[in-house]
Order: C-alpha cells, then sequence, then structure tokens
C-alpha cells in the first residue's frame, strides 16, 4: 500500500469516527499516524526523486520573499507583471505558468523578491500535479499572498489552506506555547499552567506513544489542541504570514465589495486595472513587520535617501552593523541612537539594543 493511500484510509476512518471523550485518544492517535505520513510524503527516501524540481530552486534576494500561491488563471501572473515590470506568461488557459517566475518590487526603500509559483491543484499536498515542488518553494517564503478568484473566494480558500497545512505551513498562526523536551526515563511528565480544555494525560500519552516516545517533560503555557502538540513533536512546521488578495473585483457589485472586505487577512484588488495595490503593498510592510534603519555620519545630516532594512529577529545594534560590513564590530565602541527605541535623544547604546522602525543610528569606532 502506498504512503498516499494509507493516508486516504486514515482519513476515512478519522470521517466515521465520532468525535466524543472515548474516541479522543483513538483520534489523536490517528492524527499522529497521519502526520507520520505526511512527513514520509515531504522528504522521500528514494535516491532519486525528492529534488526540488527544474526551474523551482530559486536564489534568495532583498530583505523579504513573498510567494503567490493560488488555482490556475486566478490572475497571479498578471499581478507579478504588473507590481515588478517582470514578465510572467499570461494566457487565458490554466496551467500558463510552469516554472518559478522571480521579480523584485521596491518598496519603502527595501528590495522586495516576488516568486509567481505554477497554480496548485487539489490533492497536490498528496503529490498530484506539481504541488509538492509549489509548496516545497511557499516553505522558504516570509510571507504568503493567497490570490483568489473574487467570485468564489471561500472555497478556493479553504482547499488551498488545507493542502499547505498538509505541507506543514502554518498560516497567520503563532507557535505553541509547549515545551517538550525527551528524556532518558522517568516516563511522561506533564505540567500545565492554564487550564487545558482540549487534552489529558491519557491523550497526550496516545499521541507520544504512535512517536515510540516513553520518556518525556512536556510543559502545557496555553490551551493547546492535538494538532498543536502534533506540531510540536513534529518540529518542522513553518509559520509564515498570509494576505488574502482576491484579484478580479472588477466583475462584482459594490453590495459584493463590502461583503467580501470582511474576510479577516484580505485585501480586494483588481490585477489587471491596477486597483488597490497601495493597500496590498502597505499590508505587505506591517505583514513582513520590518525595520528601516537610517544611517548617520559624523557630523553630518541622517542619509534617509537609502535605509538599511532589518528583519524585526536581527533588529539590533549587532544585526544593523552586520549588514552594512561584518568589520564593523570589531571596531565598534558604542552607537547613538536617535527614534522611538531611545529613552532620549540620543541614548548611548551597545550592540544588544533592539532597534524600531525609522530609528537614526550613528555607529562610534574605537580609536
Amino acid at each position: 500500500m502506498t504512503t498516499v493511500e494509507k493516508i486516504k484510509e486514515i482519513e476515512a476512518e478519522m470521517a466515521r469516527t465520532q468525535k466524543n471523550k472515548a474516541t479522543s485518544q483513538h483520534l489523536g492517535g490517528l492524527k499522529a499516524k497521519l502526520a507520520k505520513l505526511r512527513r514520509e510524503l515531504l522528504t522521500p527516501t528514494s535516491a532519486g526523486g525528492g529534488g526540488p524540481g527544474l526551474g523551482f530552486d530559486v536564489a534568495k534576494t532583498g530583505v523579504g520573499r513573498i510567494g503567490f500561491v493560488g488555482f490556475p488563471s486566478v490572475g497571479k501572473s498578471t499581478l507579478m507583471s504588473k507590481l515588478t515590470g517582470t514578465h510572467s506568461e499570461v494566457a487565458a488557459y490554466e496551467f500558463t505558468t510552469l516554472t518559478t517566475v522571480p521579480g523584485v518590487v521596491q518598496y519603502n526603500g527595501a528590495k522586495l523578491q516576488i516568486l509567481d509559483l505554477p497554480g496548485i491543484i487539489e490533492g497536490a499536498k498528496d503529490g498530484k500535479g506539481r504541488g509538492r515542488q509549489v509548496i516545497a518553494v511557499a516553505r522558504t517564503c516570509s510571507l504568503i499572498f493567497l490570490v483568489l478568484d473574487v467570485l468564489k473566494p471561500l472555497g478556493d480558500k479553504r482547499i488551498i489552506e488545507k493542502e499547505l497545512e498538509g505541507f506543514g505551513i502554518r498560516l497567520n498562526q503563532k507557535p505553541p506555547n509547549i515545551y517538550f523536551k525527551k528524556k532518558e526515563k522517568g516516563g511522561i511528565s506533564m505540567t500545565n499552567t492554564v487550564p487545558l480544555t482540549h487534552l489529558d494525560l491519557d491523550e497526550v500519552k496516545a499521541v507520544l506513544s504512535e512517536y515510540k516516545i516513553h520518556n518525556a517533560d512536556i510543559s502545557f503555557k496555553c490551551d493547546a489542541t492535538v494538532d498543536e502538540l502534533i506540531d510540536v513533536i513534529e518540529g518542522n512546521r513553518v509559520y509564515i504570514p498570509c494576505i488574502y488578495v482576491l484579484n478580479k473585483i472588477d466583475q462584482i457589485s459594490i453590495e459584493e465589495l463590502d461583503l467580501v472586505c470582511k474576510i479577516p487577512h484580505a485585501v480586494p484588488i483588481c490585477a489587471h486595472h491596477e486597483w488597490n495595490f497601495d493597500e496590498l503593498l502597505a499590508k505587505a510592510w506591517e505583514y513582513l513587520d520590518l525595520a528601516r534603519i537610517y544611517t548617520k555620519p559624523k557630523g553630518q545630516l541622517p542619509d534617509y535617501s537609502s535605509p538599511v532594512v532589518l528583519s524585526r529577529e536581527t533588529a539590533s545594534i549587532e544585526g544593523f552593523c552586520n549588514t552594512i560590513h561584518k568589520a564593523i564590530l570589531r571596531e565598534f565602541k558604542y552607537a547613538l541612537v536617535w527614534g522611538s527605541s531611545a529613552k532620549h535623544n540620543p541614548q548611548k547604546v551597545g550592540k544588544e539594543h533592539i532597534l524600531a522602525d525609522e530609528d537614526v543610528v550613528q555607529i562610534i569606532k574605537k580609536v
């Protein structure tokens, strides 16, 4: 029996099983089995298969990477061409784009890499079409644009979310606050700092026994579900912000537009007429959570024309220095900071200081 057939069999058994207290352990075990089989699909064991595929591996450039994911013929390539000026094959038939097409858009002084990915189809997570390669590239993105046809947004949205979840991509979610560590002996030790309404010790043990883990410390600092527990044990999940791009709004009425605007994380646009691109780029900047840092040479005015753009993880004085040149830290004495991260202007800080968006920094070197 192939992995895909095993997955279908387990999914059918889960659909047949009623959800109640008596069956929760059984369902937890089935979910863990399903996650293990999906991992096998993600990392094929055969020596020949499993590569990224021709035209799918793209070198990372810029400070953020935005991937366009969606069904064929929803307007991804048109949107890509209008945003970046990069030519991506556009036609009125499905599967026009067959490889990853990269482009760059300049926004707020930052270079953002845009990837036009081929359309995915239902069943992509089980290896249909080129879905596996497409979703593997989507895992490397800092932000996903889920491009949807505004005439059927919610049905398509659910299908694509299911495909991405099957590949370990969690959209607009934070990693669950669960501490998990295997140990040599002592059985399963479980603690929780908040009341657990979805799990109990027996269910946790059922999931862990599926992974052949019989000795572990596990601490819940959030009201976690079985799926979140499996995500932590698997450890290969990626948490990516996502914007639902509702394309082709020129085909609907104002009343219908008011209705689709209520979908969370959604931006309605028309790629063909270039409507509402400003809001789309502004929201992308907000979701990427980047910081612009301006440099100030000694005795001169700050240079506002070309900011150093950092992600929030690297938005410290140390990260700022490394982005400009690795040698700066060797001669670093202290830095002067003007802006919202400073307690007073200017503030004298060390390399651990965390910077905020639009701060001005002057580096003072050792004499």
